[in-house]
């Protein structure tokens, strides 16, 4: 028996070309296509897990990175409650983009967004890369923060892809479970301080009768 259940809904953003379906179909699916098609507008899968004794479903919505659908993206990331930005480690032009997901989300998003940067085509790092690990986790930690996860993943090769997910799954259930244990702490105050309210009252009504009594 679970202890307790969580529906949660992850987006992925990115530019076109930089692997967002194939690493979500990976890690759903556990397959890969070298000849995955663009996705039009959205689509989404859905992941069941457990995580720390919580059962999970993960809404994983795979957007497009065409710029005609750039307009859309708040549609599906509105709601979201964390957001993976892939780039391609590869491409300076998808670093580069990348950089502006992160700029409208921090415009447009809560601050408790779980987001993740992930650099993926980590296959293809000793003779292409463009990228360096170290050049993402100083953009992360001066944009977002120190506590900000930076991966590096292989949607091909299946390396990293199962981690990623499972960092942000725990940090939803985690969330989950520091809502409910301040929601439980506020009850207890909360009848703590009616019962103390009663207390008062049951005393001044008494105190009222005495008086009465006594024909004060």
């Amino acid at each position: 028996m679970y202890s307790s259940l969580l529906e949660a809904k992850v987006v992925i953003l990115g530019s076109q070309g930089v692997g967002k379906t194939s690493l979500v179909v990976r890690y759903v699916q556990k397959t890969f296509s070298l000849n995955c098609t663009s996705t039009i507008g959205a689509s989404f899968m859905t992941k069941k897990l457990v995580v720390d004794n919580c059962k999970v479903r993960l809404q994983i919505w795979d957007t497009a990175g065409q710029e005609r659908f750039r307009s859309m993206a708040p549609m599906y990331y509105r709601g979201a409650n964390a957001a993976i930005l892939v780039y391609d480690i590869t491409s300076e032009e998808s670093f580069r983009d990348m950089n502006s997901w992160v700029e409208e989300l921090r415009k447009n998003m809560t601050e408790d967004l779980i987001i993740h940067v992930v650099g993926n085509k980590l296959d293809l790092a000793p003779t292409k890369r463009a990228i360096p690990l170290s050049r993402t986790e100083e953009y992360v930690a001066k944009t977002l923060g120190e506590d900000f996860s930076v991966h590096e993943v292989s949607a091909k090769d299946d390396d990293g892809i199962e981690d990623l997910f499972l960092q942000i799954t725990r940090k939803l259930v985690e969330k989950k479970q520091e809502i409910e244990r301040i929601k439980r702490i506020n009850a207890e105050n909360a009848i703590t301080l009616q019962q103390l309210e009663d207390e008062r009252l049951q005393q001044a009504q008494t105190a009222s009768n005495s008086s009465v009594c006594c024909g004060i």
